[in-house]
């Protein structure tokens, strides 16, 4: 029996609310199916077969520098509705994105109430877990927030494995969508990119709205061979633009947090000295005294 769920990792609430990022995320495309799986798995996890990604030009490719940009995972792959390289920031429209004009993905049509799809980006392999269980981090992000919670207009993702979506919100059934995590419903996963009147926003990421990092999983698959594809695709519309973000060697058998840059270790101040002076050491200090006072010692005697 497989069990699903989603775990947020509070790692992400640091990162993502400390400050406004002074730097954009790396975007390289890709169409090389066997790199971008390659780069995703992680401890437990063997890769049967050959990957196979379908999709637009320019639609699936790497990030990096994610942690700085306010994504909450440092690097990975990206899968797109339009162009993965629409992710960079900054935040300068709330309705980028492109049509690739490529087919939609049906088994995504389950999800969002049967409408059509389109520009859909699908990554698909298939794998064996060592331990019986899988988990992998991601990031869900659309430039449908926020106008369009509640509406037709809303694009769907989803994680199939073995043909079961597994993007779930955590402690609960529901799968995670635009309608489903946003300012009014779960929003404690959720983060908001919308630009100020000013034109700021609070992340260097083009999208306006975010999930935080929550954790796919699967526990209990049965023996041997199974099958998870990562689907995308643009529902209502084929311009506004949504990506997942996955992140590196994540997709294990065990649960990986999202990378910590650890805190730098302070410099000690170093004790002003005289230009020319030297600092006498512990022992050196100690012979000097010492030293004084048996001098004080013999003047006395004399």
């Amino acid at each position: 029996m497989i069990r699903s769920y989603s775990t947020f990792c509070s790692l992400s609430a640091a990162v993502l609310f400390a400050g406004t990022p002074a730097f954009s995320a790396t975007v390289v495309p890709s169409g090389d199916a066997s790199a971008l799986v390659n780069t995703l798995l992680g401890p437990g996890i063997t890769l049967v077969g050959s990957p196979t990604l379908v999709g637009g030009t320019g639609a699936a490719g790497f990030f990096s520098n994610g942690l700085a940009t306010g994504v909450g995972i440092e690097n990975g792959i990206i899968l797109s509705t339009g162009l993965a390289i629409n992710a960079t920031g900054p935040n300068n429209s709330d309705s980028a994105g492109d049509s690739v004009n490529t087919d939609g993905f049906s088994a995504l049509e389950a999800f969002n109430g049967g409408q059509d799809t389109s520009d859909a980006a699908v990554l698909s392999f298939d794998f064996l877990s060592d331990g019986g269980d899988v988990f992998f981090n991601y990031v869900f992000a659309s430039e449908e927030y926020n106008e369009f919670v509640g509406s037709d207009v809303n694009d769907v993702f989803a994680f199939l494995l073995d043909g079961q979506n597994i993007a779930r919100i955590p402690e609960s059934q529901s799968f995670v969508s635009i309608d489903t995590v946003n300012l009014d419903s779960n929003s404690s996963f959720y983060v908001d990119n919308e630009a100020a009147e000013d034109g700021s926003a609070p992340l260097n990421l083009q999208y306006d709205g975010l999930t935080k990092v929550l954790t796919a999983s699967a526990l209990g698959l049965s023996a041997g061979q199974h099958t998870i594809t990562l689907a995308i695709a643009d529902s209502g519309d084929s311009v506004y633009d949504s990506a997942v973000f996955l992140q590196a060697s994540t997709f294990a058998d065990v649960v990986l947090p999202p990378v910590v840059v650890p805190t730098p270790t302070p410099t000690p101040t170093p004790t002003p000295t005289t230009p020319g002076a030297t600092v006498p050491t512990p022992s050196a200090a100690m012979a000097g005294l010492l030293g004084l006072s048996g001098l004080m010692a013999r003047r006395r005697r004399d």
